[in-house]
């Protein structure tokens, strides 16, 4: 059964496309290189989910000055257009899980740096999901020790700081090492940042700079303290390059605020970023809902799920939409709303869900049980039944999860949003 459809629903669907089209990748790198008539014969190496349209950005601001590019990205995140310029080579990467994929780009990647010639104007473009796309390991590991890795980074409920830390490690490209490979180039460094601080250290684990943070391998499990031992350790410190930020969270959480003002909406927007368990997440955003006046609130940042054996589907924006829905069942003046920027959520093609107080019923209805799917980490399949899933396709950007929680009040009609 799906949701009848009404202007609530409509009302957040709509925010969430102003809220990417405001960090789209393709607009933000156009705009970010307009008028540099100093980059003749640039080449480009673009590693993310972002990595099309950042690419694509970049040529259409530049035309015929780029002579080459190596563009890395999740499988189904490229556009015709790229694939047959002749110019430019298209790589898939494995993600969310790095795979033997992901290491032949890491060597393309090592090949193009070799190629560049001394003075090269080279363009460096990261989004994130690079730290899984794209790899190149230190001697004596394993593509059996990177999923060995990556598994870990998926179950643990680490922090992304924390686990970029440890793929730093045991990377001879992450950290600053791919600078380093470059050095003899004229680099400029452009990205989109899925990070707290918007630290190009550890968007991608750092393929545009070195991280400045200790490391404590304190509470990691005994193989892991093994495997980082025998890894590539600190890297040293790379020549300096330019770097800016062409998009990052809060500027997709601003577009969304002011398109809600415009439509007659009251916004809220709490102090931090979210992380942590998405159900705790879940449960205080709903209570906050509950407790304050109709309105619209924003949220973003990324929260974690510890994942059981042989999860099922979904991701952390799903799961914390179904733990919101069980918050929510039965109220009829409130709805939530969580996705991925990057339009896919954990092992799905799936943004997030938009759900409320009758998702648990009509999910009920089809034969399913919430709180089991939590327990197995399968709310997609939840969500699929209860009509909720929302679906955006490859968005062009990467710059966080947003949550959007609205409180209706009754006989409010907003404007629709105005398109960006």
């Amino acid at each position: 059964m799906r949701p009848a459809r009404d202007a609530r629903r409509d009302f957040l669907l709509d925010l969430l496309e102003t809220g990417l089209a405001a960090v789209d990748g393709r607009r933000r790198m156009h705009a970010a290189l307009a008028g540099r008539h100093d980059l003749d014969r640039a080449w480009i190496l673009a590693a993310g989910k972002a990595a099309d349209a950042m690419t694509v950005g970049a040529i259409d601001a530049l035309g015929s000055r780029v002579e080459r590019a190596l563009v890395i990205s999740r499988e189904g995140h490229f556009g015709p257009g790229l694939q047959q310029d002749p110019r430019v080579r298209c790589l898939v990467g494995g993600h969310p899980v790095p795979d033997s994929r992901s290491l032949a780009a890491g060597s393309a990647a090592l090949q193009f740096t070799r190629e560049a010639r001394p003075g090269q104007p080279v363009l460096l473009l990261v989004s994130g999901g690079a730290s899984s796309l794209v790899e190149s390991l230190a001697e004596g590991l394993s593509l059996d020790d990177l999923r060995r890795v990556s598994a870990w980074a998926l179950s643990s409920g680490e922090s992304i700081e924390r686990v970029n830390a440890v793929r730093r490690r045991l990377s001879q490209l992450k950290d600053g090492r791919l600078l380093l490979r470059v050095g003899h180039c004229r680099v400029e460094g452009y990205y989109l940042s899925d990070v707290p601080g918007d630290d190009p250290a550890v968007v991608g684990s750092g393929l545009l700079a070195r991280s400045a943070a200790t490391f404590d391998p304190a509470g990691l499990p005994g193989w892991l303290a093994a495997m980082l031992t025998r890894g590539a350790g600190e890297s040293p410190v790379p020549p300096p390059v330019p770097l800016r930020c062409v998009g990052r969270l809060d500027e997709a959480l601003e577009a969304m605020a002011q398109a809600a003002s415009a439509a007659g909406f009251p916004v809220e927007r709490p102090a931090g970023r979210l992380e942590g368990s998405a159900v705790q997440v879940a449960r205080s955003v709903c209570e906050h809902l509950a407790g304050g006046p109709p309105g619209l609130w924003l949220w973003g940042g990324e929260t974690t799920v510890v994942l059981p054996p042989g999860p099922g589907r979904g991701g952390r924006n799903q799961h914390l939409a179904l733990a919101a829905a069980e918050a929510l069942a039965g109220t009829g003046d409130r709805l939530l709303l969580a996705a991925g920027t990057d339009g896919t959520d954990g092992n799905t093609d799936d943004a997030g869900a938009l759900v409320d107080g009758g998702t648990i019923e009509r999910g009920r209805d089809a034969g399913l049980d919430a709180a089991a799917c939590l327990e197995r980490a399968d709310s997609g399949r939840f969500l699929e039944a209860s009509g909720d899933l929302v679906h955006t396709g490859h968005t062009g950007t990467n710059v966080g999860d947003l949550l959007l929680a609205l409180r209706w009040e009754k006989g409010h009609s907003p404007r629709r949003p105005p398109s960006m």
